[in-house]
């Protein structure tokens, strides 16, 4: 409600729709994660944490929740390596091809991260991979080259497909960010490596760091590539570990308290994330971006 001209009280016509998002968003959201907590400590006898306890305690779920750390940490690092480098090529230089490079980027970055992990088994299978197959033909070796069923393999499948929100992150902040003080560094002497580092860096290192954030959720959160590139292996990750234990005799209660370090670990990046986000702006005055000459002056 709120008065009008002449002191009538009118209807806001957007209260319901308020409500109504209000009251989705508690249906769709607040409603699942309360029944979650609610299951990580509900016993026979009351609320209890015995849950957690033996979660935290058991040696299983200790190793597949160090996996989780070690596969988001490494695969943000590596998503970091390559999207940051491809981000300033195609966005801070005249490299020929840069527009192919994004699209190939833009078609990794839409394609199923679990189709991703079947095309490696096929490619980097131990023993029916076709890489495996033609390095035994050629060498005569019996070991394979690559064995994609494992932690490395894990990561590296992961970051191939996860490195884009780094890339995308980094390359939209460049294309936002006036290219006046990198001009005046090369003026006054500096090197292209020297203004990346000491101008263009500084600038978009909250962009790099959000992207890192969003690579280690990403890799957080799949069970896709876990589930078929682990498992074999013979590790589990947290998503995983969860999936089993839901197998008979299902453990409702322990997957709930499982579930819940996961969950808390991602409010707490994307926390992070807004933190980092939200204390930087950029205003660009006089805007000009020029791109860097990605190879030598023609003769």
């Amino acid at each position: 409600m709120r008065v009008g001209t002449g002191g009538l009280v009118r209807f806001d016509r957007s209260l319901p729709v308020w409500v109504l998002a209000a009251l989705a968003l508690l249906v769709l959201m607040a409603l699942p994660l309360g029944w979650l907590g609610y299951m990580s400590v509900s016993g026979g006898e009351g609320a209890t944490l015995a849950h957690y306890r033996e979660v935290f305690t058991d040696p299983q779920l200790q190793k597949a929740l160090w996996n989780t750390v070690v596969l988001a940490f490494w695969v943000g690092l590596v998503s970091l390596a390559i999207g940051a480098p491809m981000a300033w090529l195609t966005a801070r230089t005249d490299l020929p091809g840069r527009r192919l490079i994004r699209g190939l980027i833009m078609a990794s970055f839409v394609t199923p991260p679990f189709l991703g992990a079947f095309a490696w088994v096929m490619l980097a299978g131990p023993n029916a991979g076709l890489l495996n197959k033609l390095y035994r033909a050629l060498t005569g070796a019996e070991d394979p080259l690559v064995n994609v069923f494992s932690m490395p393999g894990l990561i590296f499948v992961v970051a191939i497909y996860t490195f884009p929100y780094v890339f995308i992150m980094i390359a939209n902040t460049l294309e936002l960010i006036a290219s006046e003080l990198e001009d005046a560094a090369s003026i006054l002497g500096a090197g292209r490596v020297r203004v990346a580092l000491t101008v263009t860096l500084p600038m978009v290192l909250p962009a790099i760091a959000s992207g890192f954030i969003l690579a280690v959720l990403q890799a957080l959160a799949l069970f896709g590539s876990p589930a078929i590139l682990a498992l074999p292996a013979g590790f589990h990750t947290i998503t995983t570990q969860i999936w089993a234990l839901f197998h008979y005799p299902p453990k409702v209660e322990m997957a709930a308290a499982f579930s819940v370090p996961l969950l808390l670990a991602t409010a707490l990046l994307l926390l992070v994330q807004k933190q980092l986000l939200g204390r930087r702006g950029y205003a660009a005055i006089g805007w000009r971006r020029r791109p860097l000459r990605a190879r030598g002056p023609s003769r």
